[in-house]
């Protein structure tokens, strides 16, 4: 181990640089999977991930915990780390321990800036169905708090074509799961014709 994924962790990206010049792995991996460029997303390294990318890091290598740097993207909701990312050509459908693709767990938090950006600028699946058998408009909802990011995501999420008829496992709708947590401004936007 050349200490790689360390520098990386501590965003220290004049030592990542210099580890790969002296003929680092730029794929090197710890004993739990994780790679540089997933611990550099973890801690929102930026200039650190766009560095190990350049040097052909494979942002798909998952770790133990099934992350990668796209999917923490999606959990930690940066912007910038994606669009370092989407520089590596990531796979839009790899998912995370729960089955999801990284725009679910971007909903579910709340993080309406990334949403916006992963919609627009990626083909991502926006109805596709986690392990709980939960869309990213049904993450929105249900594990949302019904302020107004949940509402602009429930929004954007519309705009991009999510099918709002797609139930969870029980049949439940985004909207119905709406209208039994009184989010009234998402009834609104999911019962529009």
């Amino acid at each position: 181990m050349s200490g790689l994924v360390d520098a990386a962790e501590r965003g220290d990206a004049a030592a990542v640089r210099s580890l790969l010049e002296d003929g680092a792995d730029v794929n090197e991996r710890r004993g739990d999977g994780r790679t540089a460029v997933t611990a550099a997303a973890l801690g929102d390294h930026v200039e650190v991930a766009r560095v190990l990318i350049a040097a052909g890091a494979d942002v798909d290598l998952q770790d133990a915990d099934r992350n990668n740097p796209l999917l923490v993207t999606g959990e930690t909701g940066s912007v910038a780390m994606l669009r370092a990312v989407l520089r590596g050509e990531p796979d839009l459908g790899a998912t995370n321990r729960y089955g999801g693709v990284a725009l679910i767990p971007a909903s579910d938090r709340g993080h309406v800036d990334y949403v916006r950006a992963i919609l627009a600028e990626t083909a991502i699946d926006v109805d596709h169905v986690n392990n709980l058998g939960w869309t990213a408009l049904l993450e929105a909802v249900i594990l949302g708090d019904g302020g107004p990011a949940h509402v602009e995501i429930v929004r954007l999420l519309l705009e991009a074509g999510a099918d709002r008829a797609l139930a969870d496992r029980d049949g439940v709708t985004a909207l119905d799961h709406a209208r039994e947590r009184g989010y009234d401004d998402m009834v609104a936007l999911l019962d529009a014709p």
